[in-house]
């Protein structure tokens, strides 16, 4: 008899972890959720500044173009031709209205009006973002 007494002392003595668990795995998936995910382009670009800078939210397509000419798009150097098909994949992955370009100051003008045209390429509807320092 006083075994089946101990039994039960010990087993009403143990904490059930189980609602613990899921209040944790709640707030897991909350933050994760609630959480925004910043891509760079993969390399610094030296910009030139902006007075009238504003910051834009929601855009998830970054292309910086550097001083020698070299395109990168999600950390990936890219010809010009490749651009619209980048883009595209880019977008049904995460849909976006606005492509952000991060071209150096030292950059050829004729090589940010080519990538601008292929971004325009891709579709009316994407809003093209030139980056500055602010």
């Amino acid at each position: 008899m006083a075994r089946k007494q101990r039994f039960r002392e010990e087993e009403e003595a143990a904490v059930d972890m189980t609602p613990m668990l899921d209040i944790v795995f709640i707030m897991l998936i909350f933050f994760i959720v609630t959480t925004s995910f910043v891509k760079e382009a993969g390399i610094e670009v030296n910009k030139p500044k902006a007075a009238q800078a504003t910051k834009q939210k929601n855009a998830n397509i970054f292309i910086a173009i550097r001083s020698n000419g070299e395109i990168w798009v999600d950390k990936q150097q890219i010809d010009v031709e490749r651009i619209s098909a980048k883009i595209e994949s880019l977008l049904a992955e995460q849909p976006t209205e606005v492509v952000i370009l991060q071209a150096d100051k030292e950059a050829k003008h004729g090589v940010v009006v080519k990538v601008m045209d292929q971004i325009k390429a891709t579709g009316d509807n994407l809003r093209i973002s030139i980056a500055g320092d602010q």
